[in-house]
C-alpha cells in the first residue's frame, strides 16, 4: 500500500472499523437510534439560544458527527450544538449580522466555525493541548454557572410567547419582569412551555431510561397539530428543502477579522471542554486520548460545520453520556444518529412546522440547568477562598462585562493569583525530630533547633517579586535566636527556579550573614537551580562546598565543623 494510502487508514475511524466486531453493531445502531431523541430537539434549541435559524442546529449536529467519526481518537465521544458555547456565537455573530436578517447571521457563524476550526487544527499540530490549563476548574464552575443563568433568563421570552430587546443580562431580566407584570404573557405558549419543563424534569426524576426531551417534543407537536395552535404561537417552521451550501456573498473582510478574537475564545472553550470530556469517557474504557489529536478532530468537525450550513461545536456533556449508557461501542452509534437526523431534515421537513418556540425553550432551560452546579461551588469556598474568588470573578465578569471579556478578565485574575501565591508563599523554620528527620516547627512543636545552627524552609521558585521576602524570612529567623548562630541551611527542594534578581538577593543575604559570621549552604537544591546560581553569580561566592544532597548530610556536616567532640545538646523550643 502506498503512504498515503497507509496514512489513510490510520485514521481513527478507518482503523476502528478495520478491527470491528460484529457483536457490536447492535449496540453502537441502537445507541445511534436513542441519540437522535435528543440531537434534533437539542440541536435546534441551541441554535435559537445562538441567535441563528433553528434548523441550522441539525445541519451542525450532522456534518461534524461524520467528521468526527472519522478523524476523532475518542470512540463515544457525540459533538454537536452546546449551551455552553450558544452566548458566545450570538455575542460574536449578532452585532455583525444585518437586523432582522437571519441567513446573514447564519453566514457569519459559518465563518466563525471555520476560524474556530482552524484555530484548533493548527493548535492540534503545535501541540498547544496545554493551554486548556488556563481554565483552571473554579474559572470553568463560574463561567458555567454564568452561562446557565445567561441561557435561562434568554430562553424565558420564548417559554412565556413574547419577545424583548435588552443590551444586558440584567437590562434583559428587569423587561422580562416588567413584560410579566404588564400582562404580555401568551397564555396558550407559556402553558405549553411551562407543560413540557414539567413533563422533562418529571421523566428525568421519575423514569429516566426514557428520554423526556423525546415525550415533550413530539407530545408537543402532536397537540399542535390536532387542537390547531400553530396559528395562535409562535413555531419553529418547516425546515428548508435540500443540502445546504455555504452563503458567504454578503461577508467582507472586515468582519471576518472581527470575528478572529472571539474564535480564538470560542475555541479555548470548545477545547477546554471537549478535551476534559474525551479523556474522561476514555478513562473509563481503558483508553487513552492524545490531547494533541483530539484538538486537531474537535477543529476539523468545526470547520466542517462551518462549511455545510452550521456554527461552532463542541463536545456534548448531556449526549455523550446517554450514548455510553446506550451501549455505544465505537463511532459508529454517532454516524448512525448523524444519518437518522439526515432521514428526518430530507424525509419529514414539515413536521417542525407544529414544533412551538415554546418547547425548544423548554428543552433548551431544562439543558441549561445541568450547567449549574451549587454544590461545586460551596466545595470550592470550603476549600480555598482564593479559588472561590476566581470562581465569582468569573461568574459576574461573563454575566456583566459579557462571555468572552469575562472569561479573559477571569484568566487575568489566575494569573495574579497565581504571581500571589509565588509572591507570598509559604516558609518556615525546620527543627529536629531525631528518627523522623526534620520537620516544621509550627506542626511539630515537640521539635529541637540545634544550637547554632537555623534550618529553614522556602516552598516557591525563586524570582523577582519574592526574593526579599526570602532573605528577609532568614534573617528575621536568625535574630529571633537567642544563642549565635554559625551556620543557615536552606532546605532548597522546593525551590524550582531562580531569577537574577534573586540572585542579587542571595548575594546581598550571604554578605551579610558572613559580617556576621554566618555561612550559608543549601541541601538538596536541584542540579538546574545550582547550576544556575553558580553561572548568575559574578563573585564565585557559591561554590560545591555550599551544596548538600540532603538535609542530613548538610546538618552532619555542620556538627563535624572543625571538631571531633561531642555534638552539642538539642536546643529546646521555648
Amino acid at each position: 500500500m502506498s503512504g498515503g494510502g497507509s496514512a489513510l487508514w490510520r485514521l481513527p475511524g478507518l482503523a476502528t472499523a478495520r478491527g470491528y466486531k460484529r457483536e457490536w453493531l447492535r449496540t453502537d445502531v441502537t445507541a445511534g437510534l436513542v441519540l437522535t431523541a435528543l440531537l434534533i430537539p437539542a440541536g435546534m434549541g441551541y441554535a435559537e439560544a445562538a441567535g441563528l435559524p433553528a434548523y441550522a442546529g441539525l445541519w451542525a449536529t450532522i456534518v461534524p458527527l461524520l467528521a468526527y467519526a472519522l478523524v476523532g481518537p475518542s470512540k463515544i465521544l457525540v459533538l454537536g450544538p452546546d449551551s455552553s458555547l450558544a452566548p458566545l456565537i450570538a455575542a460574536a455573530v449578532l452585532p455583525l449580522a444585518a437586523v432582522g436578517d437571519p441567513e446573514d447571521a447564519l453566514a457569519l457563524a459559518g465563518i466563525l466555525a471555520v476560524l474556530v476550526g482552524a484555530i484548533l487544527v493548527l493548535g492540534g499540530f503545535l501541540r498547544l493541548g496545554f493551554v486548556t490549563e488556563l481554565l483552571s476548574k473554579p474559572l470553568r464552575l463560574g463561567y458555567l454557572n454564568a452561562i446557565a443563568l445567561i441561557v435561562i433568563v434568554g430562553q424565558l421570552p420564548k417559554l412565556l410567547g413574547f419577545s424583548v430587546d435588552a443590551p444586558g443580562l440584567f437590562e434583559e431580566f428587569g423587561e422580562i419582569v416588567t413584560s410579566v407584570v404588564s400582562g404580555d404573557v401568551e397564555t396558550v405558549a407559556a402553558a405549553m412551555g411551562i407543560a413540557c419543563l414539567v413533563v422533562i424534569m418529571a421523566f428525568q426524576r421519575w423514569l429516566p431510561r426514557i428520554p423526556g426531551v423525546l415525550v415533550a417534543v413530539v407530545g408537543s407537536i402532536v397537540v399542535t397539530a390536532l387542537v390547531g395552535l400553530d396559528d395562535d404561537i409562535g413555531m419553529v417552521g418547516a425546515l428548508p428543502a435540500g443540502l445546504p451550501l455555504p452563503q458567504y456573498g454578503n461577508i467582507d473582510w472586515d468582519d471576518v477579522l472581527s470575528l478572529v478574537g472571539p474564535a480564538a475564545g470560542i475555541a479555548l472553550i470548545a477545547f477546554a471542554d471537549s478535551g476534559v470530556l474525551s479523556r474522561t469517557f476514555a478513562a473509563r474504557h481503558g483508553e487513552d486520548v492524545d490531547g494533541s489529536t483530539e484538538m486537531k478532530a474537535i477543529g476539523t468537525a468545526n470547520i466542517a460545520s462551518g462549511l455545510f450550513g452550521g456554527f461552532p461545536i463542541s463536545a456534548s456533556g448531556s449526549r455523550t453520556p446517554v450514548a455510553e449508557q446506550a451501549g455505544a461501542r465505537t463511532q459508529l452509534a454517532g454516524v448512525v444518529g448523524a444519518v437518522a437526523v439526515l432521514v428526518f431534515v430530507l424525509v419529514a421537513p414539515g413536521v417542525t412546522a407544529y414544533l412551538p418556540d415554546a418547547t425548544l425553550a423548554a428543552v433548551v432551560i431544562v439543558a441549561a440547568t445541568a450547567l449549574i452546579d451549587i454544590p461545586g461551588v460551596v466545595r470550592v469556598w470550603r476549600l480555598s477562598k482564593i479559588e472561590f474568588g476566581l470562581a465569582a470573578a468569573a461568574f459576574v465578569g461573563v454575566a456583566l462585562v459579557g462571555v468572552l471579556q469575562g472569561i479573559l478578565v477571569a484568566i487575568g485574575l489566575s494569573f495574579v493569583a497565581v504571581v500571589a501565591h509565588a509572591w507570598q508563599p509559604y516558609r518556615t523554620e525546620l527543627v529536629d525530630l531525631g528518627d523522623s528527620g526534620f520537620h516544621d516547627v509550627d506542626r511539630h512543636p515537640e521539635g529541637h533547633r540545634i544550637p547554632g545552627l537555623v534550618l529553614v524552609r522556602f516552598d516557591a521558585p525563586l524570582f523577582f517579586a519574592n526574593g526579599k521576602i526570602f532573605a528577609g524570612h532568614i534573617r528575621e529567623t536568625v535574630a529571633r535566636r537567642e544563642s549565635p548562630v554559625d551556620w543557615v541551611i536552606v532546605a532548597a527542594e522546593p525551590i524550582t527556579g531562580l531569577d537574577t534578581t534573586a540572585v542579587d538577593e542571595l548575594v546581598d543575604l550571604d554578605r551579610s550573614l558572613e559580617s556576621s559570621s554566618v555561612r550559608l549552604v543549601f541541601a538538596e537544591l536541584k542540579g538546574p537551580i545550582k547550576d544556575k546560581l553558580i553561572l548568575f553569580e559574578v563573585d564565585d561566592r557559591f561554590d560545591e562546598s555550599r551544596f548538600y544532597p540532603s538535609v542530613e548530610s548538610a546538618v552532619e556536616a555542620y556538627r563535624n565543623r572543625g571538631s571531633t567532640g561531642a555534638d552539642p545538646l538539642p536546643e529546646q523550643i521555648p
